[in-house]
């Protein structure tokens, strides 16, 4: 998956928060294996009884990816970078809404992203810029079990 992506990998990333990244790089990178439906399962499950993130939370744990992975920073890496973001945010107690899909302009192009407060976190890409195919966004306190 490819698109527009953390181009530059992001300063002042906190030691601590760095090492967390790399501890949610391996399962971020072995998840990033399974098929989607997998995917969407196990997330599914990782959401339960987290609150939902901000976009200032969202948007440090996906420059804590980038920060502490060059694969997660590159051009190719959306889909562990986002994966990753999304562990991150549940470590810290809170769940972004993770998304892939595809751009609705040709070339075709798939890519995954996270979500939070309604926007895009750290994507240099305008609203409804991606049709979304799978999400997974954190439960209402209603609806979580």
């Amino acid at each position: 998956m490819t698109t527009p992506s953390a181009l530059e990998r992001p300063g002042g990333v906190p030691l601590p928060r760095r090492l967390a990244a790399l501890l949610v790089l391996l399962p971020a990178v072995a998840l990033a294996l399974l098929p989607p439906r997998r995917i969407r399962a196990v997330l599914g499950v990782l959401r339960r009884g987290a609150a939902p993130a901000t976009a200032v939370q969202a948007q440090r744990a996906r420059d804590a990816m980038c920060a502490a992975s060059l694969r997660c920073a590159g051009p190719k890496g959306c889909l562990p970078r986002s994966l990753g973001a999304a562990l991150l945010c549940r470590l810290g107690g809170t769940w972004p809404t993770w998304c892939t899909g595809v751009r609705v302009v040709p070339p075709f192009t798939a890519h995954a992203w996270i979500e939070a407060e309604g926007r895009l976190v750290g994507e240099d890409a305008p609203e409804g810029y991606f049709a979304r195919l799978v999400t997974v966004g954190p439960l209402s306190r209603s609806t979580d079990r």
